[in-house]
């Protein structure tokens, strides 16, 4: 079974609906998913740091949410992370807004040039088109790469 990540803000019950949405979607097609905001949080700020890291590095690809004016600064610091961890990283944003840095970057480059794959969507998509996207990138970049046992 594949192993999935999902990085992305979760400080808003908008954002963790969203968030549990996707993760609700993915496992209805046979993936495994790590959600942070599903962890348990006692022990502070260093026991939900040690648990991000412990589901990057268990997972096989890390999904990361990317909205905002600037994407979340824990999302960012797990990309950065999953980067140096060689796992592949499917970036996507809902967010139409563009907050890039360079011409075709639609957010921060550091982040849209980690990415192993990137969905943007138009203004007027759903939810739905969001996961079917991001589900396509994912069987395309996980192609031909075995999951962890």
């Amino acid at each position: 079974m594949t192993r999935l990540f999902l990085s992305g803000p979760l400080f808003t019950v908008a954002e963790r609906e969203f968030n549990a949405g996707l993760a609700r979607f993915l496992k209805a097609r046979g993936f495994a998913v790590w959600l942070p905001q599903e962890r348990p949080t006692r022990g502070g700020a260093k026991a939900i740091f040690q648990s991000c890291v412990k589901g990057i590095e268990w997972a096989d690809a890390v999904v990361a949410c990317m909205d905002g004016p600037d994407p979340d600064s824990g999302t960012s610091w797990e990309v950065g992370f999953a980067y140096a961890q060689e796992k592949p990283i499917i970036c996507y944003r809902s967010d139409f807004r563009t907050a890039g840095d360079t011409k075709g970057t639609p957010y921060n480059l550091m982040l849209s040039e980690a990415a192993t794959a990137r969905v943007e969507l138009t203004p007027k998509a759903t939810a739905a088109d969001l996961h079917r996207r991001v589900l396509m990138q994912i069987r395309k970049v996980l192609r031909g790469r075995p999951a962890k046992r």
